[in-house]
């Protein structure tokens, strides 16, 4: 996906998060992340928002730590989120194409990685805001599901911090059934190799498939939909490995 499409998205995601979160009420438990308030979604999004817009609009070539979590609650909080999410954008669209900052997955650019790693990390926010609400979830793109999927397993995952390991090699296939794309993923003692192919010629005798339309596996592999929501074919303890060692943390 192109950068200019990902802070579309970034722009979208993060008012649809703040509409959501401002009809749930700062004291709302979010299903989606348990130990946490509608408060505490808006203030670690809030956190990261400003986190990242400084890498980009401040050049910082080296890891900063992030300033913390805001010490606010009901309209000021959610005023604050807004008003951050919208400096984000402004950060990234403003940003030169070449601009040098730090980042901590591959890509084409500083300003590639920020783009796409902002939009998912607002879009599945913004699935917990809207959790936390009630009611139908806003839809998903199928290209930026596939993207955020690639993201997760690719990037993420790839990254020696990931937990999705098993003592004997076993091989786990990610596939969409509405667009035929599927992620071989070799797991083992090590981080997870994940590769990444558009309608395969020959299929690869796996340990375990997991097969939805793209929106259905986005949110499943980030843990906001139940295993139930999928199709799983073969070894049913590979889904729960992921289920139960995949989470993403901040620290």
């Amino acid at each position: 996906m192109k950068i200019t499409e990902h802070i579309q998205t970034l722009a979208a995601e993060g008012s649809l998060l703040a509409d959501a979160a401002g009809e749930a009420g700062p004291g709302a438990p979010v299903p989606t992340c348990p130990d946490w308030r509608v408060r505490d979604l808006l203030r670690h999004t809030s956190m990261v928002h400003a986190w990242a817009a400084a890498f980009v609009r401040e050049g910082h070539t080296s890891y900063v730590p992030d300033a913390g979590e805001p010490e606010l609650d009901g309209p000021e909080l959610l005023a604050h989120f807004r008003e951050g999410h919208r400096l984000l954008v402004e950060a990234l669209e403003n940003a030169p194409h070449d601009v040098e900052c730090w980042s901590f997955l591959p890509a084409p650019s500083p300003l590639a990685f920020w783009a796409r790693r902002q939009a998912h990390e607002t879009t599945i926010h913004r699935v917990d805001a809207e959790s936390a609400r009630g009611g139908a979830l806003s839809p998903v793109d199928a290209a930026h599901a596939l993207d955020g999927i690639d993201e997760l397993l690719r990037g993420m995952h790839a990254r020696p911090k990931s937990r999705v390991r098993t003592e004997t090699p076993r091989t786990l296939r990610i596939r969409t059934t509405d667009t035929d794309t599927v992620w071989t993923v070799r797991l083992s003692a090590e981080p997870p190799r994940a590769v990444r192919e558009e309608t395969p010629a020959e299929a690869l005798v796996v340990d375990c498939e997991l097969s939805a339309p793209a929106e259905t596996l986005y949110l499943t592999l980030w843990n906001r939909l139940p295993l139930t929501a999928l199709t799983v074919t073969g070894d049913e303890d590979l889904a729960r490995l992921w289920r139960d060692n995949s989470s993403i943390t901040w620290s």
